[in-house]
């Protein structure tokens, strides 16, 4: 037992080394909308900023002002009220009749085969006229010039889509634990440097921002391709770049931000239709990921104390370079850098959101999104 677990810890160790060299090495290649050069109004073409928002009146309203003042000479914002049972609709149709960027659309009924989100999104477009689309959730807040930069970065990298990491806005010691982590996690596992590379299969979106060209979005078939879709945009990112089109990532730190789920108890409930989702709802996958992330991030951990010998010393290595990653995720995105000592409590908590994700899925039979039941059925049938 000793030589097994020596094994393992010595395996985990030589993972983590190697996985935050290659962060290390790769982040600083993802460019930085700080240090990009807007574009001058001759050089910008039309943009169409696109949100889907149900029941969104106490986040929607700031989020939208700050869609529609930004510096850009050929915008518009097209709102698509989903079904909403609270004063989002009207908000949006105020917000219209004093604005003429703002395009609103008021969807009353679900057609079937579409998940709510797709399927809102794709009314939006078909609404748009711009030559670049910028799709983003409904309580996401714009710096005024983010559409010249971002434009400016996708053109200067001959990218047909570009999805950015904005701000996440957190509170408290529990949200802060999980966020850190899930970022961590999330970065190590997409690695976001890989996105512009057309050798890698690696690929990426995000709800933050997602910014393609037209005409692309169109030749991949859109979200219609993506109408049973729970994670619709990463997959987005996906036939973007299966389609033979460039794609990449950035960061927009100081230029996009986002208030998620308030408290650590909404976060879970907000994200448990999300985790078994994204790995396509299969069982023997979410095994393999708990596992891995328990061996990853608390078994180090617990044996730099129980441990003795080799396994000790691994566990040591392994264990302080986990910690030193995600002091070094969390002081590059903004965050306060000792939450990466609380680097095991995130995985136990992430752990536990992937498992109950999964227990609630299976449960239901299915997934409950913006008030709709959809069967898991049918959600594995739609998947791309």
């Amino acid at each position: 037992m000793h030589i097994f677990l020596t094994v393992v810890l010595g395996f985990v160790a030589a993972l983590w080394v190697l996985q935050a060299v290659r962060a290390a090495l790769g982040m600083p290649q993802l460019p930085n909308l700080k240090d990009a050069t807007p574009l001058g109004d001759s050089e910008c073409p039309s943009v169409s900023v696109i949100f889907a928002a149900r029941d969104e009146e106490e986040k929607m309203p700031r989020a939208l002002a700050s869609m529609l003042a930004q510096d850009y000479p050929r915008y518009e914002v097209v709102a698509v009220d989903d079904r909403s049972r609270d004063a989002t609709g009207r908000i949006i149709d105020e917000a219209a009749a004093q604005n003429s960027h703002l395009k609103p659309v008021h969807i009353e009924e679900l057609p079937p085969g579409w998940l709510g989100k797709p399927h809102a999104l794709q009314r939006g477009f078909e609404k748009s006229s711009g030559e670049w689309i910028i799709f983003t959730d409904g309580d996401v807040r714009f710096a005024p010039d983010l559409a010249r930069r971002a434009i400016g970065v996708a053109r200067k990298n001959g990218w047909d889509h570009l999805t950015l990491m904005g701000q996440l806005e957190v509170e408290g010691f529990w949200e802060k634990t999980a966020v850190m982590f899930f970022g961590l996690a999330f970065t190590l596992g997409v690695e976001p440097w890989k996105v512009s590379d057309p050798k890698s299969k690696k690929f990426m979106g995000g709800g933050f921002f997602q910014l393609v060209r037209r005409a692309s979005y169109e030749a991949v078939g859109g979200h219609a391709r993506l109408a049973m879709e729970v994670i619709e945009d990463m997959k987005l990112g996906k036939i973007i770049k299966e389609g033979g089109f460039r794609s990449g990532a950035g960061l927009a730190l100081d230029y996009i931000s986002l208030r998620w789920h308030a408290g650590i108890g909404n976060l879970v409930r907000g994200t448990t239709k999300n985790f078994f989702a994204a790995v396509n709802f299969n069982l023997a996958s979410v095994i393999g990921m708990v596992v891995g992330l328990l061996a990853m991030s608390v078994l180090p951990f617990a044996a730099v104390f129980l441990a003795s010998g080799w396994a000790r010393i691994f566990a040591g290595v392994a264990a302080g370079v986990a910690i030193t990653t995600e002091c070094a995720a969390a002081y590059w995105f903004d965050m306060f850098p000792l939450y990466g000592l609380t680097h095991p409590l995130g995985a136990l908590i992430f752990c536990w959101m992937i498992v109950r994700s999964t227990v609630v899925t299976l449960w239901q039979g299915g997934i409950v999104w913006r008030g709709t039941f959809y069967r898991l059925e049918d959600l594995r049938k739609g998947l791309v």
